[in-house]
């Protein structure tokens, strides 16, 4: 855990994760509106598999905060966050707290088994096989949750920490109102 002074401005998020952040929601935003199986819900599933590919590979190369050795939430570090949380005196982590670390892999990895269970589905070998498509159906919807459990808990846990983590993610600078 690297602590956050009480009134320091720290740049935390690089352009890059910005930009791969709300790339990845406008993906996830769209494909939830355009018709499913069509074209353009395929390519944007492809962008949103490609954007994660490289947020993988930006999380062993990228900048500090970036790489998931700054974040990775071990048991540790969920069990001393959980800790903190309970006596009320939540920690304050530059980077991911290790549920916000927590969550990113989730999302990540349900991006890519959607982009998975979506192309299989236009191969020979899958193509029209309704338990693949109820498969993808299912990821969809637990993705949609989770994302909506993520926005609540940026908010959530902004208050407590007393961060603007929603701006952080638009600036990349995170600031800690107050002691």
């Amino acid at each position: 855990m690297n602590p956050l002074p009480p009134t320091e401005a720290v740049r935390v998020w690089d352009p890059f994760v910005r930009i791969f952040h709300w790339s990845l929601v406008a993906c996830v935003f769209l494909n939830f509106l355009v018709e499913e199986g069509e074209t353009p819900h395929q390519w944007i599933g492809y962008a949103a598999s490609a954007l994660v590919a490289a947020r993988i590979v930006w999380g062993f190369i990228g900048s500090r905060h970036a790489r998931f050795a700054d974040f990775f939430p071990t048991p540790t570090r969920l069990r001393r966050h959980v800790s903190a949380l309970l006596a009320g005196k939540p920690e304050h982590h530059v980077g991911h707290n290790p549920f916000g670390a927590l969550m990113m892999l989730a999302l990540m990895a349900l991006v890519l088994s959607l982009g998975l269970t979506g192309h299989l589905q236009t191969t020979d070998m899958f193509w029209g096989d309704e338990w693949l498509e109820e498969l993808h159906e299912g990821l969809a919807s637990t993705l949609l949750g989770l994302a909506g459990l993520h926005a609540a808990a940026a908010i959530v846990m902004g208050r407590l920490e007393r961060t603007n983590l929603i701006g952080a993610m638009i600036t990349g600078i995170k600031l800690r109102r107050g002691p």
